[in-house]
């Protein structure tokens, strides 16, 4: 038995580094598992290329420069919704991770349908 490796922590353990309540949690799969395969063609990677040079590398929706991995490139119509505009190079722009989830968190609030109450 020896003492959980987070500092000031006084749980004794019997294998591992740490407890329970430390234990590093293993991270979910990504949003989009169902389009997993498809983000990895060579396709999608020439396509991903010519819209960031398209975009000179700036984020369309805030105007900031991002670099490499820290680029996302959003469907303005969503794979979901439309498969055939997948690969269409108008569907498709530069945002930076920030604007992303910004973008993302927009398109669930419009495909939530509202409550009439004046029924």
């Amino acid at each position: 038995m020896k003492y959980c490796g987070e500092q000031g922590c006084k749980q004794l353990i019997a294998a591992g580094r740490y407890c329970d309540n430390h234990r590093r949690k293993k991270k979910d799969k990504p949003v989009y598992s169902k389009n997993q395969s498809f983000y990895k063609t060579q396709a999608w990677k020439d396509l991903k290329a010519d819209c960031y040079q398209r975009d000179k590398g700036c984020c369309v929706r805030c105007g900031k420069f991002v670099f490499g991995k820290q680029a996302h490139h959003h469907h303005k119509i969503p794979i979901q919704v439309d498969p055939s505009l997948k690969l269409d190079k108008d569907n498709v722009i530069t945002v930076c991770p920030k604007c992303h989830m910004i973008l993302e968190n927009e398109d669930k609030k419009q495909k939530q349908t509202k409550f009439n109450w004046n029924l």
